[in-house]
């Protein structure tokens, strides 16, 4: 085996990482915004791929910061490393106010079959700031809970769960309106990609090799652009496929403007830095696509 490519989750590659790394095989691209896969000095085999969830969620405490500086944040997250991952970015971005800016925290299980609970109790609190780090099924679950007992703080909803298909559209655009998130890639429902060339070359790849393919799904262009990060990198590796040499290459990436990625958006990697994305585009939702905002931001975290 050569490698294995874009596994998808926090708990099953953090399983996997070490194993994986005694062995020597490149664990590569993982599907997952973790902070710790880019640790190339204790693990020089595993490599991460989209932006890391600590620096995303750096990015709406630099926002709240600036635009709502007496904000009372509400937190809802996942009790697991990929939920605590993104709340300590968001508290570190908060710094020293993050103390009493955030009035409640409460976390969740991935087996409760609902979260309506903790929605509740979080509008208890009195935020006017909803920050929402939840998995797709949950997201759309607190959207519509949010819209049925009328609280309509800001809500930030992480960029996991920001697809137009999976999240935003069960849970209702009128339910959405206003709703800041993050993206990277091209969202292919957004009419204003209609003519851009890596989205008519995403259209004909899925005409050709995935016709049924539900194009309003995020997940379809995450999975065809990291996929052309692997097609660079193998692309890289010539002749010597070998498992030091692929991570070599997916070591020495600059640059790299990809078709799915948002203009501005680069992949840049080194011997020292293996978070290929570190750059994010704040959006909002509006009608009934996400819009962007202000620059294209980095955190202080990776890349």
């Amino acid at each position: 085996m050569l490698l294995i490519f874009n596994s998808l989750g926090t708990p099953p590659n953090s399983a996997i990482q070490k194993y994986m790394n005694q062995k020597k095989v490149p664990q590569l691209f993982v599907a997952t915004g973790a902070t710790k896969w880019n640790d190339p000095k204790d693990f020089p085999w595993t490599m991460g791929w989209q932006p890391n969830y600590q620096s995303e969620t750096q990015i709406y405490a630099k926002d709240i910061l600036k635009n709502h500086p007496n904000a009372k944040i509400a937190v809802l997250y996942q009790n697991d490393d990929y939920g605590k991952d993104y709340l300590k970015g968001l508290k570190d971005g908060l710094g020293q106010k993050a103390e009493s800016m955030i009035v409640a925290e409460d976390a969740y299980e991935v087996t409760e079959p609902t979260i309506d609970s903790h929605i509740v109790r979080l509008k208890a609190s009195g935020a006017d700031v909803f920050v929402n780090i939840t998995t797709p099924k949950f997201a759309a679950q607190a959207i519509k809970k949010n819209a049925e007992l009328g609280w309509k703080p800001l809500h930030c909803l992480n960029n996991v769960s920001a697809s137009i298909g999976s999240v935003i559209k069960p849970a209702g655009f009128e339910n959405s309106q206003g709703i800041i998130s993050s993206q990277y890639l091209k969202d292919p429902t957004d009419p204003q990609w209609k003519n851009d060339p890596g989205m008519i070359a995403w259209n004909k790849f899925l005409d050709k090799y995935y016709p049924d393919a539900n194009r309003s799904d995020a997940s379809v262009m995450y999975a065809y652009t990291v996929a052309q990060g692997l097609v660079h990198v193998l692309k890289a590796c010539g002749d010597n496929l070998t498992r030091a040499n692929v991570m070599k290459q997916a070591a020495s990436i600059h640059d790299l403007e990809l078709g799915g990625l948002l203009p501005g958006v680069k992949v840049n990697t080194s011997p020292t830095d293996f978070a290929p994305l570190s750059q994010l585009q704040l959006v909002r939702f509006k009608g009934e696509t996400w819009e962007r905002f202000g620059d294209i931001l980095s955190s202080d975290v990776g890349g």
